[in-house]
C-alpha cells in the first residue's frame, strides 16, 4: 500500500510541476488521522514557498485513486496528506493471508540479494555465557528476517584458534591433567581458565591416555582436546536454540593463506604504514581515527585487527551484497580499525554494516543475580536455558532494542500468566486453536464458497484486520534496518487487538454465518502469529 500511495502522490505532484522531493508515508499514531499519512506538502514548503495546506489541498485535488480501496483523503494541520482505506480492502487482505498461508510476510525479489551475517564468533576457550546468548539469538533472528526478505542468507561463526587465550586454555588442561592422574605439580598460570568444564576435559584426557601425557613436552594435544571439547559445548547449546551457522571460519586459515603477510605489504606499498619502537603502524589517523594503530607489536605478534582486517578482505572477496556483523558492546573501539584498514586497501565498505548490542544483566526481586557456575566463572547460557527454557530466552533477548543494556527479569521469565510477554503470545495463538477444536467438536465446517467477509464490519473486527495488515510492512522494515525488537512489539499489539476482539464478540455464534466469518478473521490472525514467531525462532503451540 505504501508503494501505492507513492506513486499516486508523486504522479499528482508531476501533473502541478512540483520539484522531486523525498517525503514519507507513514501510518499516523492517532486512528482519527488515517491509515496513513504522508508529508509531501512539508517537504515543498521550502522550494515553492507556499504554505503546506495549500499544497497538500492542490495535491489532494490531482490524486486519482480507487474509490473501493481508498475511502476518503483529507488534509490535516500543518500540510499532512491523510488517507482512509475501505473495509473491503482490509477484508481483501485477510483473503491474501489465508492463501498465502505460511508464506505470508515474506518478499520474494526479483533476484536474491547475498548477505553474510557473522555473529556469535566466541573463542573456543570456554561456554557461551548469556553475553554471547544474546549475540547468538540477535543475530539468528536477523538472520530470519534477512531470509524473510529474499536474501540468500549466509550465517557464518569466526574465531580464533591460534591465538594466546589458546595457549593459555592448553596450559590450564594439562595442569588440570597433571592433578587428575596423580603427577607432579604442574604450575596453573595465573590467567588460566579456571571453570569446571577445565577439570572436565582433564578427566577425558585422563580416560583416554592414563598417565602416558605427564612427560609430553608438545601441548598440541591438550589444546586439541580442550578445543574439540569446548566446541561441542557451544554447539550444544546453538542447537538448544536452534541455530545453526553455514560456515565456521577460523582465524588460523587467514595465517596460513598469507593473507597478513598481503595487508602488511600492501599497507607499505601504499605508504600507509611505518616502523617505530620494533612495531609495525597503520596510519589509521589519514582514515580519520584519533591515532594510528598497532598492527604488529614489538614481539612480532599481531594485534587482534590485522587478522580481523585480514578476515573482512575475504568477506568482501566472496562477492556478498551486504555484510553484516554483529558484536557486542566491547567491540566499539575495534571495528573503526578495521573499517580504516579496508579502506586503506583500497575496498568500499558501504556494503558492510556492523551493530552491537549492549550487555546482559540477571535480575530477580529487582536485585542482579548470580546464578550457580557450574561450568565457569560467569553465568553459561546453558545454565540460563535450564531455568527458563529456549522460548523464553529467545524472546527476552529479542525484546528489547540492542542499543540498551538487558535486564533479563527473571521472576518475568518464569512466570505462566499473560504479564510474562512470551506466554500473552503463545497464549493467543493456542487460544485460537481451541476455538477451532471447540468448532469441530460442533460438527462445524467452512462453507465452499468461503465465508461472507461483509459480516466483520464491527469496531473490533475492522481494527484486527488493519493491524494484520502492518505484518509484511514490519518483516520488511525489520529486513532494511535490522531491530527484531520492532516484530516483538509488532506481535504483542497484534494479539492485544485479538484479545480486545474476544471481549466484546463471540465467535462461536448461534449465527453460523457470522460464526464463519469470525473464524476466518481469528485464523488470519493465528497465520500471522505463527509466522511471526517463526521468525523469532519460537514455537506456536497448538494448547498451554
Amino acid at each position: 500500500m505504501k508503494e501505492t500511495l507513492r506513486k499516486l502522490i508523486t504522479e499528482a505532484a508531476e501533473k502541478l510541476d512540483y520539484p522531486e522531493t523525498d517525503f514519507l508515508i507513514e501510518r499516523p499514531k492517532q486512528p482519527e488521522h488515517g491509515n496513513y499519512s504522508s508529508n509531501i506538502a512539508l517537504t515543498l514548503t521550502k522550494s515553492l514557498r507556499r504554505n503546506p495546506m495549500e499544497i497538500a489541498g492542490e495535491l489532494v485535488k490531482e490524486l486519482e485513486y480507487d474509490s473501493s480501496v481508498i475511502l476518503d483523503v483529507e488534509v490535516a494541520p500543518p500540510g499532512f496528506i491523510n488517507f482512509f482505506l475501505t473495509h473491503d480492502y482490509f477484508r481483501d487482505r485477510l483473503r491474501a493471508i489465508h492463501a498465502a498461508g505460511k508464506e505470508y510476510g515474506k518478499h520474494q525479489p526479483d533476484q536474491r540479494p547475498t548477505v553474510l551475517v557473522e555473529f556469535v564468533s566466541a573463542n573456543p576457550t570456554g561456554p557461551l555465557n548469556i553475553g554471547h546468548g544474546r549475540q547468538a539469538v540477535l543475530g539468528d533472528t536477523i538472520a530470519n528476517l534477512l531470509e524473510w526478505n529474499g536474501y540468500d542468507v549466509t550465517r557464518e561463526y569466526y574465531y580464533n584458534d591460534a591465538g594466546r587465550q589458546m595457549r593459555v586454555l592448553a596450559e590450564s588442561v594439562r595442569s588440570r591433567y597433571h592433578e587428575v592422574v596423580g603427577g607432579e605439580e604442574f604450575p596453573f598460570p595465573e590467567d588460566g581458565y579456571q571453570g569446571e568444564y577445565i577439570q572436565d576435559i582433564a578427566g577425558e584426557l585422563a580416560d583416554e591416555y592414563s598417565d602416558t601425557l605427564l612427560e609430553e613436552e608438545d601441548e598440541s594435544k591438550f589444546l586439541e582436546a580442550a578445543e574439540d571439547a569446548v566446541f561441542r559445548d557451544i554447539q550444544s547449546t546453538l542447537d538448544r536454540l536452534g541455530i545453526t551457522f553455514d560456515s565456521f571460519y577460523n582465524e588460523q586459515s587467514v595465517y596460513d593463506a598469507g593473507t597478513l603477510d598481503w595487508v602488511l605489504e600492501r599497507f607499505s606499498a601504499k605508504g600507509y604504514s611505518y616502523e617505530e619502537d620494533d612495531a609495525v603502524w597503520f596510519k589509521s589517523t589519514e582514515f580519520g581515527l584519533d591515532q594510528d594503530r598497532v598492527m604488529v607489536k614489538s614481539s612480532g605478534e599481531p594485534t587482534y585487527r590485522l587478522p580481523d582486517i585480514a578476515y573482512h578482505t575475504t568477506k568482501i572477496e566472496r562477492g556478498f551484497d551486504r555484510i553484516i556483523d554483529l558484536f557486542g558492546a566491547d567491540h566499539h573501539a575495534a571495528f573503526p580499525d578495521v573499517l580504516a584498514g579496508l579502506k586503506a586497501l583500497g575496498y568500499s565498505t558501504e556494503n558492510i554494516e556492523v551493530y552491537l548490542h549492549q550487555f546482559v544483566t540477571l535480575m530477580r526481586e529487582g536485585k542482579k543475580v548470580k546464578m550457580s557456575t557450574r561450568k565457569a566463572n560467569y553465568v553459561t547460557l546453558d545454565e540460563l536455558l535450564d531455568s527458563v527454557g529456549s522460548d523464553v530466552v529467545r524472546y527476552f533477548f529479542n525484546m528489547r532494542t540492542m542499543n540498551s543494556h538487558l535486564n533479563f527479569d527473571l521472576d518475568l521469565a518464569l512466570k505462566q500468566s499473560e504479564e510474562n510477554p512470551v506466554f500473552y503470545l503463545q497464549y493467543a495463538h493456542a487460544r485460537i486453536c481451541s476455538i477451532f477444536k471447540k468448532m469441530r467438536n460442533r460438527g462445524m465446517e467452512f462453507p465452499d464458497e468461503g465465508p461472507d467477509l461483509s459480516l466483520l464490519r464491527e469496531d473490533e473486527e475492522i481494527g484486527l484486520m488493519e493491524k494484520m495488515e502492518e505484518f509484511p510492512e514490519v518483516v520488511e522494515s525489520c529486513g532494511d534496518n535490522p531491530e527484531p525488537l520492532h516484530l516483538c512489539n509488532y506481535l504483542q499489539d497484534l494479539a492485544t487487538a485479538l484479545h480486545k476482539f474476544y471481549t466484546e464478540h463471540w465467535v462461536l455464534t448461534d449465527d453460523a454465518p457470522l460464526s464463519h466469518a469470525r473464524l476466518y478473521l481469528i485464523e488470519g490472525a493465528r497465520i500471522i502469529l505463527e509466522n511471526g514467531l517463526t521468525i523469532l525462532g519460537i514455537d506456536a503451540p497448538e494448547k498451554m
